[in-house]
C-alpha cells in the first residue's frame, strides 16, 4: 500500500550560505498547516524516520544528488541543514539556488500511518477523510531542490518523477488507494445485498 508521495512548500523557507563553504539550512516541512494537496502534516510525522544522513537530490532523480542534508524533527517543521558536494553538480545546484532559477523544496515520503485498505473501506466518509488529510507518521525517503513553479498545480503529484522514484522506494504495490477502497466498498456493499436478500428468503420461507 505505502507509496511515494511529493510536496512542495507553499512558501519556501531555505538559506543557502553565499560564503565558499556550501551549506544550507532550511524547512523540509511546516506541520499543522494544510497544503495545497489539502492535508496536513502532524508534529512527530517524521519523528521515527529521520535519522542519518540523506541525499539533496535534483529534481527528484536519483541519478541527480548534489549534496547532503540531516534532517531533525522539531515541534512545528522538519529542519534540514547540509552542505553542497564539491562536484559539478552540486555547484551548479547551488549557483541556481542564490540566482532563482532552482530555488525551492519538494519533500518526498512514504506514509506509514495507513490501516490496510479493508480498514479504511469499512470507515464512514467523514473518518476516511479525516484519516487521509492528516499525516500522522510517515518515512522521510528523500529532499529535493526543484525548478521555480514546477509544482505549482496541486494534485499534480509529479506522476512521472513519482513513478521512477516509486520502483526504488516503495514498501509495497503502488495502486491507487481510493480505487482500492472504492472496490472494497463496492464488495462490501454487495455483500450486504446478498445477506438481507438471503434473510428475507429465509422469512419467505418460514412463512410457508
Amino acid at each position: 500500500m505505502a507509496e511515494l508521495e511529493l510536496r512542495q512548500l507553499d512558501a519556501v523557507e531555505w538559506r543557502v550560505a553565499d560564503g565558499e563553504d556550501g551549506t544550507f539550512e532550511g524547512i523540509a516541512c511546516r506541520y499543522g498547516v494544510v497544503d495545497s494537496y489539502g492535508t496536513k502534516f502532524h508534529p512527530g510525522v517524521f519523528k521515527k524516520g529521520s535519522r542519518g544522513d540523506f541525499a539533496l537530490l535534483f529534481m527528484h532523480d536519483p541519478s541527480r544528488p548534489v549534496g547532503t542534508f540531516r534532517a531533525e524533527d522539531r515541534a512545528d517543521r522538519l529542519w534540514i541543514g547540509g552542505r553542497y558536494d564539491d562536484t559539478q553538480a552540486g555547484r551548479d545546484a547551488r549557483a541556481m539556488a542564490l540566482s532563482g532559477s532552482a530555488p525551492e523544496l519538494s519533500v518526498g515520503f512514504v506514509r506509514t500511518d495507513l490501516p490496510p485498505f479493508e480498514k479504511l473501506a469499512q470507515m464512514s466518509e467523514d473518518e476516511y477523510k479525516d484519516t487521509m488529510t492528516n499525516i500522522r507518521a510517515a518515512r522521510l525517503v528523500e529532499v529535493s531542490q526543484i525548478t521555480a513553479r514546477m509544482a505549482a498545480v496541486p494534485g499534480s503529484k509529479l506522476t512521472t518523477v513519482r513513478a521512477a522514484l516509486g520502483a526504488l522506494f516503495d514498501d509495497g504495490p503502488t495502486d491507487d488507494l481510493d480505487a482500492q477502497v472504492a472496490a472494497e466498498r463496492a464488495r462490501l456493499a454487495e455483500q450486504d445485498v446478498r445477506r438481507r436478500a438471503a434473510a428475507r428468503l429465509r422469512l419467505a420461507t418460514a412463512g410457508h
